[in-house]
């Protein structure tokens, strides 16, 4: 039962409150605010301070948060290692994606590794680069996909090298041309994708002396895709995000082949559940074939 308490304090602090997080652990608001008060009388500590705009951690609560990460995932592990004893391979795995392998990638792998392992659940959050770091970093997640280089403190499994190419608006005065020169981003407006705590577009640029005539920021790929459909301006776009797209664009190979390298990035193989151990595992063998 302390489990389920603690879980009930983590989604609680998760959502900052008590009515999200019993909806997703379905149970009712009365007895996740229960479940914490007894924590709190249990321990003669305040553990939440409560407001009409929701709660937050009181000191107290930040002190102890880590050791109830701690003991909740070491639960988890105890529970996936027992179950893998007796051969059911069940478990968790929580993932952190950004949206081109979250739309690309993760149902085609997802699928396939359930019909090996069909009672793994899955639970994925999509942001950015330095979200998923984060997530990766302070256990929020138990692994994330990511692009090299990412913190030394965190293992990483390589997946793939993603092709960076350049958009233009189908009527561009370009979109005839074999593979487009970098000196032409400086003569067109130029939509530039720039994920949060990665710069891998704009240092191409920098490499190569050249200065686009940028007019548009975002870390959104598909708003990219849309305004260059809609002819205000140019851009480049890794290539996992160009399959299957719905916009009247046209897709140019640079001069030169750029890249950006995918990793699956997680705290540590050696210390990862059995599920995480597994999905890694898969990973891999879907590389090598």
């Amino acid at each position: 039962m302390s489990i389920q308490k603690y879980k009930a304090l983590l989604k609680t602090i998760e959502y900052g409150s008590f009515t999200e997080a019993a909806r997703v652990l379905d149970y009712s608001q009365s007895g996740i605010s229960r479940m914490i008060n007894d924590l709190e009388t249990e321990w003669n500590v305040t553990l939440l301070e409560r407001g009409h705009s929701g709660v937050k951690l009181t000191s107290d609560g930040i002190k102890l948060l880590p050791f109830i990460k701690n003991v909740c995932d070491e639960h988890s592990r105890l529970v996936e290692q027992i179950d893998d004893m007796h051969g059911i391979q069940s478990g968790l795995i929580r993932i952190g994606t950004f949206s081109s392998v979250a739309a690309h990638w993760l149902p085609h792998i997802i699928k396939h590794f359930q019909q090996r392992y069909p009672n793994i659940d899955y639970e994925l959050l999509v942001g950015d680069y330095a979200e998923i770091e984060e997530w990766t970093v302070k256990g929020r997640v138990d692994c994330g996909f990511l692009i090299l280089p990412v913190d030394s403190c965190l293992d990483t499994v390589f997946l793939e090298q993603d092709r960076l190419l350049a958009v233009l608006p189908a009527n561009h005065p370009m979109a005839g041309c074999g593979k487009f020169p970098l000196k032409a981003f400086e003569d067109y407006p130029f939509m530039l994708l720039e994920k949060a705590g990665k710069a891998e577009i704009s240092e191409i640029f920098e490499r190569n002396n050249v200065r686009p005539n940028i007019h548009f920021k975002t870390i959104d790929d598909y708003a990219i895709m849309s305004m260059v459909e809609s002819g205000l301006g140019i851009s480049i776009l890794p290539e996992l995000i160009l399959k299957r797209i719905p916009y009247n664009i046209v897709v140019k190979e640079l001069e030169f082949p750029v890249y950006r390298n995918i990793v699956l990035a997680l705290k540590s193989r050696k210390n990862a559940s059995p599920a995480v151990k597994r999905f890694l595992d898969y990973l891999e063998y879907r590389n090598r074939i």
